[in-house]
């Protein structure tokens, strides 16, 4: 999961970045408006949005009805120091899709994010499957036919984007973006090492990792009636 944190207060958004990236996040971080509002005119790769709604230089409320005139959809958590009925209302009309006043509990924003990311793709629960292949978002375990698989913190991250687009084409620019915060250097050469590593741990059962040359990655189930395929290239 990519997020993009929108606040001012820098301890606190250190607190939030270091919390969900210990959860297995890619986090960044802008602390104005108008920051927030060149970001997400300009990328479209993330999954969550966590915006302060007294930010400098434009005003949360004003990023977010911005974001929802452009047709972006992507989910919007309001944090704010005003926790009247009146603003958590204008906040929901603007379009967010959740509210929390501060003080908060990290636990709570925690929960409250992973919830916000099942509803932004259509799922009930943390677990996501591909035939024996299950990750749990919310425990970050991956196991093949109940049998846990020993992962990286980037192979975990690898699988999830994977796992969500199970059966189409993901481009090594969209796992750059995907997997990547900025002043990262992930060149595509570690791209394919860590598609490697990851193939050679859960290509043990009717799972690959397919290689579509020049294009990119797609996670398949193997009809086990044909013969397995040859050696894949990176």
């Amino acid at each position: 999961m990519r997020i993009l944190i929108a606040e001012d207060d820098q301890v606190l958004a250190d607190g939030l970045m270091r919390s969900l990236r210990a959860a297995g996040a890619v986090v960044d971080h802008v602390a104005s408006g108008a920051d927030a509002d060149a970001v997400l005119l300009a990328n479209d790769q993330f999954d969550l949005l966590i915006l302060d709604l007294g930010l400098p230089r434009m005003h949360g409320l004003e990023v977010l009805r911005r974001l929802r005139a452009r047709g972006q959809t992507l989910p919007v958590l309001i944090l704010t120091a005003a926790d009247s009925v009146e603003e958590r209302v204008k906040g929901l009309d603007h379009g967010a899709d959740d509210y929390m006043a501060k003080p908060f509990a990290l636990s709570e924003l925690e929960a409250r994010v992973r919830a916000l990311a099942r509803r932004g793709m259509g799922a009930a629960t943390s677990v996501i499957r591909h035939g024996p292949l299950e990750y749990d978002q919310t425990g970050r375990v991956a196991t093949i036919e109940g049998r846990m698989i020993e992962l990286s913190a980037r192979e975990l991250s690898l699988l999830e984007v994977l796992l969500q687009r199970s059966g189409r084409l993901v481009s090594k620019d969209q796992l750059v973006e995907r997997l990547c915060e900025w002043g990262d250097e992930v060149t595509y050469n570690a791209i394919e090492v860590y598609v490697h590593r990851l193939r050679k741990k859960i290509e043990k059962g009717p799972i690959r990792i397919a290689t579509v040359r020049g294009l990119g990655y797609c996670l398949e189930k193997i009809d086990e009636s044909t013969p397995p395929p040859g050696p894949a290239a990176n």
